[in-house]
């Protein structure tokens, strides 16, 4: 299967994209919406099984602001949350003729529950994989957030940049550091990483890495969740981020079909078989 390589201009620069089938003649686009760090290829394996047992489909997999082949924000720019949503929201303009199911993993899931919460008209479907209600914290932790999200943005300008000699380096530093298997995490990286001067360098903002000076209160959160109006499901690794277990429960109005498949917190990469039926399952509802 052929995937197209695309791009969309937004107001911040340029947006790079991977898709299958065509906007203009599809009755439905799936949108899909990585994590923090990640970028398109994050999606690749499930894209094809789509694309296999429903040809008919728009697919598209987007670069955020910062990631993979997309442009990064000016200098000044640290990416804070709200932004995503915002640039999703120029970014599906270009979709706006068919109905609209959003896929998002881990950060993309929190600014996919955002952008479906407050444009409930143009989102007819939401998956979100290992990531539910925006992250929150109590007020208390608000005057520490701000300290702690300054310091590291003052860390971050000092900090050297260090290249791998090889790029099995690279894939197997972030096979460790997401508990997965080399191969199926080594199209994120070949997505993500440029040599220069012999050197591999990833190609993310490397301000992507500062902390956030502000989270919601966990009331803020819940109230998105509840404004949610469409067809909603939550997809769960077996062994992924604990804390999703309990942070489900933010909402007791509104609450997602719950699925829990085999592996962490990357578990679409582990089960993309699975997972592509799950979200089938929505688009079949629409």
């Amino acid at each position: 299967m052929m995937f197209k390589q695309t791009q969309y201009s937004i107001h911040s620069g340029r947006i790079a994209a991977v898709e299958v089938g065509d906007a203009k003649t599809a009755d439905v686009s799936v949108v899909f919406i990585h994590g923090w760090l990640d970028n398109a290829a994050s999606f690749f394996s499930i894209m094809q099984e789509l694309a296999e047992v429903a040809p008919q489909l728009h697919l598209c997999a987007i670069d955020l602001p910062g990631h993979g082949l997309s442009e990064h924000k000016n200098g000044s720019n640290f990416y804070p949350f709200h932004d995503y949503i915002d640039d999703f929201c120029q970014l599906s303009l270009n979709f706006s003729a068919n109905k609209l199911v959003i896929v998002g993993h881990s950060l993309g899931a929190l600014v996919a529950s955002c952008y479906s919460a407050a444009f409930p008209e143009h989102v007819d479907g939401l998956i979100q994989i290992e990531g539910y209600a925006p992250l929150a914290e109590s007020a208390a932790e608000s005057v520490a957030r701000i300290r702690q999200g300054v310091m590291s943005r003052q860390r971050l300008r000092k900090k050297p940049q260090r290249g791998y000699d090889d790029i099995s380096q690279a894939i197997e530093r972030r096979s460790m550091a997401n508990h997965i298997n080399p191969e199926l995490i080594a199209p994120i990286v070949e997505r993500g990483i440029k040599q220069v001067d012999g050197k591999w360098h990833w190609r993310h903002d490397v301000q992507l890495k500062s902390e956030s000076l502000y989270r919601m209160s966990p009331q803020h959160a819940a109230e998105i969740i509840n404004a949610i109006q469409c067809p909603h499901r939550l997809i769960l690794g077996e062994h992924g981020f604990q804390s999703l277990k309990q942070h489900r429960n933010i909402s007791e109005q509104n609450s997602p079909e719950t699925f829990t498949v085999s592996g962490g917190h990357h578990c679409h990469l582990e089960q993309p078989e699975q997972v592509a039926e799950l979200i089938f399952g929505v688009v079949n509802k629409i």
